[in-house]
């Protein structure tokens, strides 16, 4: 019989298996994970010299790189720095779709930046660097479609206006406009880079850390700890620009750059690799190609179930499931998710028993929580000797509920119904607490959040 992708050979000895398990364990534990790595590569040697096949093995299991134990408190305002993002994403999606209802087709994105709004927002509060004094700031490739959430948080803090908003992808009005994607020509001193030709940014990015990294060691500017941040869409990795050049990067020892590859398992008309992993994928290709890989799949809620779960069919169940299956299982509700993901196994129902279908549904993807991503930030920006990329799992469309989230049509959607409106305001609990809820009919103008 084949065997599944993921699956294991049968445990034809499972006592002897359990003394190699605990042997290894005790090295870990009396010498050190050094040790460890010493014997294993060891009996890798001997195992190839005696004939033994010993395939290829470049991805890790399908959790967090992270142990919650090497975590470290989350410093910010989660109650605070949740609102601005809230506030950041009501006002991007509210500028899509009222530049569509009086120029119908002039397009726009509200998905990819309802998937990123927590990744860009945890980096505006505690790791990105402006220019300070005689500080040069971090340099910032940020990913295209999103550009509705930059202006978003721009305005937020002053620096555009109503009228810019307004007149979102109609930059050569006379009144001050916004360009449909970065573009540093049309907004000079807001956009560092042009990012939206698929697979230009990131390799941009690998020459432009690889060019301040040569006047660094040239003398010509003082070293410095400014980054590189590229965040790219998963399914831009497909771009042959976009992985074309990523060997000079860990050749050339370029820890001033850092990627962040936004997982929403979902390109401009369908899954990326409904049938596979393109997450498991892309940590294959970024180990193999000699970069630091972090990846950041599974929000705080997924904890505790790891924790609880003795018979480790919790972490093969993530294994087994290809990226189609998880899009049914946000798209479909936390029945479903109970049905078909823990329902595989007798231990994880039982593992799930005393949650509610609707707390199924609302276990969090590592993208979509504040402190796991603030961990791999700091892991990332402290890494040295290779660069870094993060593979953080979101889900697309995030808090747009049946008018897209998760679903294939969402890459497309520029704009909402008033009921849809009124549920995504709904997602945003913190949103309009000190105002009443009214509704936002739909021959009128969605309101923009004010500062």
């Amino acid at each position: 019989m084949l065997k599944a992708k993921n699956e294991l050979p049968e445990d034809l000895d499972q006592q002897e298996t359990h003394e190699w398990v605990e042997a290894l364990q005790q090295i870990i534990e009396e010498a050190g994970p050094d040790r460890a790595r010493f014997i294993l590569n060891k009996l890798a040697d001997k195992a190839y010299l005696m004939g033994v096949g010993n395939p290829v093995k470049l991805t890790t299991p399908y959790v967090n790189t992270i142990p919650v134990e090497e975590e470290v408190p989350y410093p910010g305002d989660r109650e605070i720095e949740r609102r601005i993002k809230s506030l950041c994403r009501w006002n991007a999606m509210v500028m899509v779709v009222r530049a569509n209802k009086y120029d119908d087709g002039i397009g726009g994105h509200i998905s990819t930046y309802a998937s990123l709004a927590n990744l860009t927002e945890v980096g505006f509060n505690h790791f990105f660097h402006a220019s300070h004094g005689d500080q040069p700031g971090d340099l910032m490739y940020f990913q295209g479609h999103a550009s509705p959430g930059v202006y978003a948080r721009a305005y937020l803090e002053g620096r555009l206006s109503d009228k810019h908003l307004e007149n979102f992808r109609h930059e050569l009005r006379e009144d001050p406009g916004l360009s449909s994607y970065p573009h540093p020509w049309l907004m000079p001193g807001f956009w560092n880079f042009p990012t939206v030709s698929m697979g230009l940014g990131p390799i941009n990015s690998i020459y432009q850390a690889r060019f301040m990294r040569y006047l660094e060691n040239r003398g010509l500017i003082p070293v410095t700890n400014r980054k590189i941040w590229t965040f790219v869409g998963d399914g831009e990795s497909d771009e042959p620009e976009t992985l074309g050049s990523i060997t000079l990067a860990s050749r050339e020892k370029l820890d001033n750059l850092i990627w962040v590859v936004n997982c929403n398992l979902q390109r401009l008309d369908g899954p990326v690799r409904g049938n596979g992993s393109i997450i498991q994928e892309l940590e294959g290709i970024f180990r193999g190609a000699g970069w630091n890989v972090i990846k950041v799949l599974w929000g705080d809620d997924w904890d505790r179930l790891l924790a609880k779960d003795a018979s480790g069919k919790l972490m093969r169940r993530m294994s087994e499931c290809v990226d189609g299956e998880y899009q049914n299982f946000k798209a479909k509700g936390g029945a479903y998710v109970r049905k078909e993901f823990f329902g595989k196994y007798p231990e994880l129902l039982e593992l799930v028993a005393d949650m509610t279908d609707q707390q199924l549904a609302k276990l969090r993807r590592g993208g979509h929580d504040p402190s796991k991503v603030y961990n791999a930030y700091k892991r990332a920006t402290e890494h040295t000797g290779q660069p870094t990329v993060i593979l953080a799992k979101t889900i697309k469309g995030y808090g747009l509920g049946e008018a897209g989230e998760g679903r294939n049509i969402t890459h497309q959607q520029k704009k909402l119904n008033e009921q849809e409106t009124e549920s995504f305001r709904a997602a945003s609990t913190f949103l309009f607490r000190t105002q009443p809820r009214r509704p936002c009919p739909s021959t009128a103008r969605p309101p923009i959040a004010s500062r």
